[in-house]
């Protein structure tokens, strides 16, 4: 498999952006919309938007031999949208992001296990840092524990799952195909829970639903790309990134401020993951 890093950590931070905008819009909509009628328009809409790149690419692009793989992403991938689309419903949006961060120190654990990818030294001290800055964020024990943080845990070890199935997949199956089986796949499971919770968007809600898929799906293309060129356990901790964007569209929108505590566990987190990408010299290269 090729493991362009570089290229991968820019492709993450360019989709951890776009999903944050995408987080801000579910958030707005959540006020007037449940989170399965959002989700399903999530999935519903970023299909349609990816319609016109499928059609560029021509219908050879969705010949497939893994279908298996594509399923097993888009059930354990959409498990982890509820979890994370309820959790940006009832969490500030900061906090909502800040959870989702435990996702990539899953990620080279399920990496080394299922794919038999090498962990390194440098990365073990980043997952540790990066725990420990989950910590101080979470902040378990206290008065400003919110339970509803372990939801949002729980979905980031399956977006941790749902991202190393994609590595699975990366030599065979370009970004447009896996991201596309993930929106037909998605969009019909998460059809199932409208026949007892469907409710009907109200002219003003349609934009929103709209511009909530472009830009899931092109960061949804972004992320996808990013690891299917790159080892998950060494660019995973650039999605920290969306500390700074959710961070910023909190405050920006809804006046949300961070704890100190808050700040202290981003700042590890982000160290982490800026270190764990870092040439390593050539005279320590073995040992590390």
């Amino acid at each position: 498999m090729p493991n362009k890093v570089l290229q991968g950590a820019l492709f993450i931070l360019l989709g951890e952006a776009l999903l944050a905008i995408m987080g801000a819009i579910i958030k707005h909509l959540s006020d007037e919309l449940s989170t399965e009628v959002i989700v399903f328009y999530r999935n519903l809409f970023g299909l349609i938007m990816l319609l016109p790149i499928v059609y560029h690419h021509g219908s050879g692009i969705l010949k497939t031999h893994k279908i298996h793989l594509h399923l097993l992403r888009a059930t354990v991938g959409l498990s982890a949208m509820y979890g994370f689309f309820y959790v940006l419903a009832n969490m500030p949006l900061a906090e909502a992001f800040l959870v989702k961060l435990t996702s990539p120190l899953f990620m080279p654990i399920l990496a080394a296990l299922w794919l038999g990818e090498v962990i390194k030294r440098r990365t073990f001290w980043a997952i540790g840092i990066g725990f420990l800055g989950v910590i101080f964020i979470l902040r378990p024990g206290t008065d400003t524990f919110a339970p509803i943080a372990l939801i949002g845990i729980g979905a980031a070890v399956l977006a941790s799952a749902a991202k190393v199935t994609i590595r699975k997949m990366g030599s065979t199956e370009p970004s447009v195909r896996i991201v596309f089986y993930f929106g037909v796949i998605s969009s019909l499971l998460s059809a199932i829970p409208l026949f007892w919770t469907w409710q009907w968007p109200q002219l003003h809600h349609w934009p929103w639903i709209a511009l909530m898929g472009l830009v899931g799906t092109l960061g949804q293309l972004s992320l996808t790309r990013a690891y299917s060129i790159a080892n998950p356990g060494q660019i995973g901790p650039y999605v920290y990134s969306s500390v700074i964007y959710g961070a910023t569209l909190g405050w920006v929108i809804w006046g949300e401020s961070l704890l100190m505590t808050t700040i202290i566990g981003s700042s590890l987190i982000i160290f982490a993951g800026v270190w764990n990408l870092r040439p390593i010299a050539k005279k320590t290269a073995l040992k590390d």
